[in-house]
């Protein structure tokens, strides 16, 4: 039995840091709701941002035109109380609600969502969410000069003054571009980035006013040709977007294809609004400080303390305040899963995201009222550098997945029941058959590995697994280690980075095999098919092959159900033959829930806005032992 055994083994080795933490945290008049957040976050910029533990945060303290809603995480209506859309699905026209208001009071407007839809597509912000715009019509020519050609409306940035917010935009001309010259020096920033790419060479002739001007990247102090003018960039006219703000309350968006699940990806943070005032006046990344900050969700953060909390307190301006019940909420950054557990046990949170495998697998063997796993649509996988020789051989890349036994890897190292993946497609997926990559096969593996000249593994370089700190992702790197040694004979090394390096070494490519989770954005296999286009932001493997682009862009376009999904289909069997990644297992949600929390529901994004959680006063009074087992720490 669970019991006691367990629980105080696990109190001895975390109830001093339960404890610590617990201290630190009573600095600050108790929140009426709590839970651990896994990890520090790495910012609360919805262009910004990537990871679930951020998601959490951006969606409390910003809405986008709708949100998610809690039962089934579909579109609901959030800033835009209603819309209408084009019979052919192209066009979609919002009507923002005249009570809706930023933090500081002021109105939310069309022009809050064309502004920050901008800054999403403008390459200077960097949002690897940046595609998320591409479905309105040139929303990627904007974030990619090099798709300019000569005849297109363009928009000069020129440069910054001295002392001016990176955030605010330069003088804007605008005018037609003639050609584009090849320039013989680089900028200094494009040298110091070692990057290569054709646009940032470049000589922009461009036609302003009926007379030819030219127009180079280049900061104050670089050498350029005398009849050269320096800017800060040179873009497509952004009113050549599909964006048209018709009035301060209605909005309309153009589709280069009817997408489906566009309106689920409008309730996803990235397409959220940021307030234009806040953002420049303090710039990048000064306008996150919660006492800078302007916000339009339920709530505002009021405090953040790096590696403990952030404090979110309802917004008094809020358009639907009255329906918000939680008044002061605190998100705990806590990298140790046993710690969070045991946050958990002794009622310091109402909510644990994770609990420990250990402890879950003896969790399950019991009823319990707060622990109910459901599956989820999330793939855990590896990434593989296929830039990095011997990975850049499809047959080591095979060899490697072919070496894993994915059902000790569920069986050992993980907890509440998660399903061996063979495919980057979850099976919840509606409409769709996923596509499988080879099983585990040991023989075949190492047939593969001598076929690639590494018999046995020998001459098999040291290769290095990267994974962001959690007890969990150093349990599953441990064990797949010692599987490859075993049945190739090769060598692995571990690394840990906290969150934020290991984001920067994933973008950068600063590894060879790196742990990931993808959850799906919406509910389309194309959350997960268009990451691994070529450039892709989230692609991050150096994969790259036309055909698997050419798939994606014709599944883009085809309007018949039946033939787009055998078009994703077959992007993903390429993707499991070329294997630039390796499934390992397909999530089940593992949140510990306290009997007194409503609002919170079982969802296959796991996805739980705060707005709608609450707490019952009179199950939490009535039940303050909700389990036999769990004591205070003493």
């Amino acid at each position: 039995m669970f019991g006691r055994t367990v629980f105080l083994i696990v109190m001895v080795v975390t109830g001093l840091a339960a404890v610590a933490w617990a201290v630190y945290g009573s600095r600050l008049a108790p929140a009426d709701f709590s839970f651990t957040n896994e990890t520090e976050i790495a910012t609360v910029d919805p262009a910004l941002a990537t990871g679930q533990p951020e998601m959490r945060i951006i969606q409390s303290l910003f809405e986008g035109l709708g949100r998610q809603s809690p039962k089934d995480t579909h579109f609901a209506p959030g800033a835009a109380e209603k819309w209408e859309i084009s019979e052919d699905g192209r066009v979609y026209t919002f009507h923002l609600r005249h009570d809706a208001r930023w933090s500081n009071g002021e109105p939310v407007t069309a022009r809050d969502f064309s502004y920050s839809i901008r800054r999403l597509l403008d390459p200077l912000t960097y949002s690897r969410y940046a595609y998320e715009g591409w479905y309105l019509v040139n929303g990627k020519k904007y974030t990619l000069a090099s798709e300019l050609a000569a005849g297109d409306p363009v928009e000069i940035e020129m440069n910054l003054a001295a002392g001016v917010p990176n955030t605010v935009r330069g003088e804007l001309l605008l005018g037609k571009l003639v050609r584009r010259e090849a320039s013989a020096a680089k900028s200094n920033a494009t040298a110091a980035k070692g990057d290569d790419a054709e646009p940032k060479q470049d000589i922009f002739v461009v036609e302003i006013d009926g007379k030819e001007r030219r127009f180079k990247v280049a900061e104050a102090t670089d050498r350029v040709p005398k009849d050269v003018e320096r800017c800060r960039q040179v873009l497509l006219d952004f009113r050549e977007v599909g964006l048209k703000v018709i009035d301060d309350y209605t909005l309309e968006l153009r589709l280069t294809n009817p997408t489906p699940y566009f309106l689920d990806l409008l309730a996803y943070y990235p397409l959220a609004p940021v307030n234009q005032a806040c953002v420049e006046k303090y710039g990048s990344p000064d306008w996150l400080r919660p006492e800078h900050i302007v916000t339009n969700g339920p709530f505002r953060m009021v405090a953040r303390r790096l590696r403990d909390r952030v404090r979110l307190v309802r917004s008094d301006t809020y358009w639907d305040r009255e329906n918000v019940k939680l008044n002061v909420v605190d998100a705990l950054s806590v990298d140790d899963r046993t710690t969070a557990f045991n946050l958990y046990m002794t009622r310091m949170v109402d909510w644990d995201t994770v609990p420990p495998a250990e402890v879950l697998r003896e969790l399950l063997k019991e009823p319990r009222n707060d622990l109910n796993p459901a599956p989820q649509l999330t793939t855990y996988y590896f990434l593989l550098n296929t830039t990095r020789p011997p990975l850049d051989d499809k047959r080591v890349r095979q060899a490697l997945s072919m070496a894993i036994d994915r059902e000790e890897v569920t069986r050992v190292a993980t907890g509440a029941g998660e399903i061996p993946a063979y495919s980057l497609v979850p099976p919840s997926m509606p409409g769709y058959h996923k596509q499988e990559c080879k099983p585990f096969d040991p023989a075949a593996a190492r047939k593969l590995l001598a076929e690639a000249g590494f018999p046995e593994g020998q001459g098999f370089p040291r290769i290095e697994i990267l994974y962001n700190t959690d007890q969990a992702h150093q349990a599953i790197a441990e064990l797949i280690r010692k599987q490859w040694q075993n049945n190739l004979g090769i060598t692995a090394t571990l690394r840990n980075e906290e969150w934020g390096s290991y984001q920067d070494s994933i973008q950068q490519l600063k590894f060879t095999v790196a742990r990931r989770a993808w959850v799906g954005d919406y509910m389309d296999p194309n959350t997960y098919a268009d990451m691994f286009v070529t450039g892709g932001e989230n692609n991050n493997t150096g994969f790259a092959n036309p055909e698997y682009d050419k798939l994606i862009s014709d599944a883009a376009t085809e309007v018949d159900k039946t033939k787009r999904m055998e078009l994703l289909e077959k992007s993903e069997r390429m993707l499991m033959d070329e294997q630039p990644i390796i499934p390992v297992y397909f999530y089940v949600s593992r949140n510990m829930v306290r009997p007194w929390v409503r609002g919170f529901y079982n969802t296959l994004q796991d996805v739980h806005p705060i707005r709608d959680i609450w707490i019952d006063r009179s199950v939490k009074q009535d039940d303050p032992r909700p389990n036999e087992y769990m004591e205070p720490v003493k």
